[in-house]
């Protein structure tokens, strides 16, 4: 196995952990009465990102040069993910849920931004394909994460302004 394989399987383990973390706090989340909003536009996120670690895996050459800042980049972005992730604590899931009265997270990056997760995963889907020298794959999965994210912002913002009011 390669390096660039190396670190394509350690991001797909990442993201499946995230995944497990994050249906155990749905769960929760819906028994303690909160809702989802935007269900119907989730699987299209899954199919996007599990097709940008496939292009990654399938169409970068093993032998791609590595440009090791990006890489570093990459991990600093995942510091961030970590962050974003630990900051919302038993709130953080990969789908819209909302609690009811619950109140906002307002520390750590969401002391500054509504939304840091979504650009930490702007840059990540950019970076990684760069740092692999594959910038088709970083413009591509790029445009089409934008699209997806701006669909999902605006049913977010309107799923929680009820609760940014209060």
């Amino acid at each position: 196995m390669s390096i660039h394989d190396w670190i394509v399987a350690l991001v797909v383990l990442q993201r499946l952990g995230e995944l497990v973390h994050a249906r155990r706090n749905t769960r929760r989340l819906l028994a303690e009465g909160a809702v989802e909003v935007g269900a119907d536009h989730y699987p299209l996120f899954i199919l996007l990102h599990g097709a940008w670690l496939l292009a990654l895996l399938l169409a970068v050459p093993e032998d791609a040069p590595l440009h090791w800042p990006l890489i570093g980049l990459f991990a600093a972005l995942l510091a961030a993910r970590v962050w974003t992730i630990a900051s919302l604590g038993k709130y953080w899931t990969t789908r819209i849920i909302t609690l009811p009265g619950a109140p906002l997270v307002k520390r750590g990056p969401y002391r500054f931004l509504h939304h840091p997760n979504y650009l930490v995963v702007i840059a990540e889907i950019a970076i990684l394909p760069l740092a692999f020298g594959a910038w088709e794959i970083a413009l591509v999965f790029s445009l089409m994460n934008l699209l997806l994210l701006r669909h999902r912002v605006r049913v977010e913002e309107a799923a929680l302004s009820g609760r940014r009011a209060a």
